[in-house]
């Protein structure tokens, strides 16, 4: 398969609770980065790398997601109404053409049940996935590379987490040393950016199933999981706070994960 036919689905459905700030009135994935969607980002991350077919997984106020891409107006209470929302359009971004499939994959819907509404809609032996809110500047033809090169199910970013407090070292009540905490002090979490072949559907139960839950602790406890290791910059949209520091990288024109 040619990779640059690969899929791409985006988690768009979450709530994002911790972001309450924005998320009382937009989905997360609509929270800005320099006055651009998060989401729109992300899309711009493998539109440099060639892919063209963007899969949305749609859920809480998914509307908004549909309208800022169409430059259309469907109500909120008409998206709730359609509970197989599912819309096709072609759309241009970074002077480059892509299609883009939103499906609503329901309010209440769990990560895994989300990309479980994708078995019937995604023939192909393997595609990718990432979240809504992350932001890197991950080589997506190397993580292919890579993924194809070990031959198991799932392969998964593995990134190690911003640095977010000082570390002390200390002796009784004695602080012997005192430095601000950096990526290596800490291990490797997932960083989203993820390929699964085709297989990784039949480890989902349904809707009530958290990806992160039984369907990726099975398969790697089955082996079938290896960690692409990527050691640059990468940073998720937690809270307010993530949200000031990427809008701080882009003002300051560094925009990391696009180089």
């Amino acid at each position: 398969m040619n990779i640059n036919k690969m899929k791409v689905i985006i988690l768009a459905g979450g709530v994002g609770t911790r972001l309450a700030e924005y998320t009382k009135t937009i989905p997360k994935p609509m929270v800005t980065i320099g006055g651009t969607p998060i989401i729109r980002h992300i899309i711009n991350i493998y539109l440099k790398f060639g892919f063209k077919n963007y899969y949305i997984a749609l859920g809480y106020k998914g509307h908004i997601i549909y309208n800022y891409f169409s430059k259309k107006n469907i109500t909120e209470k008409s998206y709730i109404k359609s509970k197989k929302f599912f819309k096709h359009l072609n759309f241009r971004s970074k002077g480059q053409n892509c299609r883009i499939t939103f499906v609503g994959t329901g309010l209440g819907t769990m990560t895994g049940g989300r990309v479980k509404r994708f078995e019937k809609l995604i023939n192909d032996d393997e595609f990718m996935l990432t979240y809504g809110d992350g932001l890197g500047n991950v080589n997506i033809k190397k993580l292919i590379n890579f993924h194809r090169s070990h031959g198991k199910i799932v392969t998964v970013t593995a990134v190690r987490p911003p640095a977010r407090f000082g570390v002390l070292d200390i002796d009784k009540t004695k602080v012997k040393d005192f430095r601000e905490k950096s990526q290596v002090d800490k291990g490797w979490i997932n960083g989203g950016f993820f390929i699964f072949k085709r297989e990784f559907f039949k480890f989902i139960k349904g809707d009530k199933t958290i990806l992160e839950k039984n369907p990726l602790e099975i398969a790697a406890k089955k082996g079938e999981m290896h960690a692409f290791k990527h050691k640059n910059f990468w940073h998720c949209m937690d809270t307010k706070r993530d949200r000031d520091v990427l809008e701080k990288f882009y003002k300051e024109k560094k925009f990391i994960w696009s180089k």
